[in-house]
């Protein structure tokens, strides 16, 4: 009796060291993944900015392409709306000359 006792008890001893190595070898696989998620947390973050700031350069450099291209419309617009004012431009400065020395000419009178 006393010899199965001490088996079971070997037995006992035996399972506990295998638990217990168990339970190591669960807390050293929970860290391994833990640390992997970590890192792939971290790279996913980086990549992340990475298209950001390549999105935010692209989206600037469009916008300024536009802002150009408008602007470029605008001075043709200008000079075109000159060309086929100018006539009316020149006629209305000679109007306002012609005023300014009516009025010079009036007041020396």
């Amino acid at each position: 009796m006393k010899r199965i006792i001490e088996e079971v008890l070997q037995a006992e001893e035996r399972v506990g060291d295998i638990i217990k190595q168990a339970h190591e070898k669960a807390a050293e696989i929970k860290h391994s993944a833990e640390k992997e998620n970590t890192e792939k947390l971290n790279d996913a973050k980086q990549q992340a900015l990475a298209i950001i700031q390549t999105t935010v350069e692209n989206t600037k450099k469009e916008a300024e392409r536009i802002s150009e291209e408008k602007l470029k419309k605008a001075r043709s617009q200008k000079d075109i709306l000159l060309n086929e004012k100018s006539a009316e431009i020149d006629t209305l400065v000679d109007n306002i000359c012609e005023i300014i020395l009516n009025t010079g000419e009036q007041e020396g009178q």
